[in-house]
């Protein structure tokens, strides 16, 4: 099993899931106004399965999703996934009620997307952002994503945007 890091920003902690996080994960699943742009809502059994693959991803691609945990609360997540259905690896992220508009999407992708450059080969990763979601367009544009209109996205009938985000040369391998 791969070790799972924690991450530290001026503002936030990112580590590993715990069991107790559970409940807030679910709520924000369920929650339709939070995962309209993700395919939600979700029930608990599927909300399980994502929080648990979020985990497993560390061990089976050495990259994964963390908990975003700010004053001793987890208040969002945000990680690396690759799913069997993904093109490629994704950053993605997720604030729970009350945590938006503070940049801490911004701020814990970013930890993420630096992590990422420092501890793999990969040349760039993507994240999957619909249209309609203009906050998220907005964190990608923030960590530097350019939209590339070659990417393929994981759901080929949506419109989403490809946002790339090439390697940084200091952190070329």
């Amino acid at each position: 099993m791969t070790d799972i890091p924690t991450l530290t920003t001026e503002r936030l902690i990112l580590r590993p899931y715990r069991r107790s996080d559970f409940a807030r994960y679910a709520a924000f699943c369920a929650d339709p106004e939070r995962t309209r742009f993700m395919g939600g809502p979700r029930d608990a059994e599927e909300a399980w399965a994502w929080f648990t693959n979020d985990y497993a991803s560390w061990g089976l691609h050495g990259f994964g999703t963390l908990a975003i945990e700010r004053a001793g609360m987890m208040i969002g997540f945000a990680g690396l996934v690759h799913p069997p259905h993904f093109p490629e690896p994704e950053c993605g992220w997720g604030l729970f009620e009350g945590a938006e508009g503070y940049g801490y999407a911004t701020e814990a992708a970013a930890a993420i997307l630096a992590h990422t450059f420092a501890t793999t080969a990969l040349a760039s990763v993507v994240s999957y952002v619909d249209p309609e979601n203009t906050r998220s367009a907005r964190v990608a544009e923030r960590l530097g994503g350019v939209i590339d209109r070659t990417a393929r996205s994981p759901w080929p009938e949506d419109d989403d945007r490809v946002y790339r985000y090439a390697r940084p040369q200091e952190a070329a391998a």
